[in-house]
């Protein structure tokens, strides 16, 4: 039996898995930021790099780090992009721009 057949949509199942993984690793230093209900090129701006395996990204929000986990969302793909390097706008302070390594795709 298939999931599509059963009515369970598979990509809820597979973002479900992923941020249930990665939340367990609470005691761990690295986060997982959710962006999958923000709006590319409106909350935040995607450039991608060698075939969406590599990127920068330009953001808001506070505590984003180095090593840490970013979820993106375009169309029905789904795309999980760990933080290589990170910097902060002095102005607004919560601004920054990050090259992300992607980590695991959904399509």
């Amino acid at each position: 039996m298939s999931f599509t057949r059963s009515g369970i949509n598979p990509s809820i199942i597979f973002v479900s898995l992923i941020k249930f993984l990665l939340n367990k690793l609470k005691y761990s230093r690295q986060k997982t930021h959710d962006y999958t209900q923000c709006v590319c090129g409106r909350d935040y701006v995607f450039e991608p790099v060698n075939n969406w395996t590599q990127g920068y990204m330009t953001g808001q929000g506070k505590g984003i780090k180095r090593g840490d986990y970013i979820l993106l969302q375009d169309g029905s793909n789904f795309y999980l992009y760990k933080v290589e390097e990170i910097d902060y706008y002095s102005e607004p302070p919560d601004m920054w721009i990050a090259f992300l390594q992607e980590a695991m795709t959904k399509q």
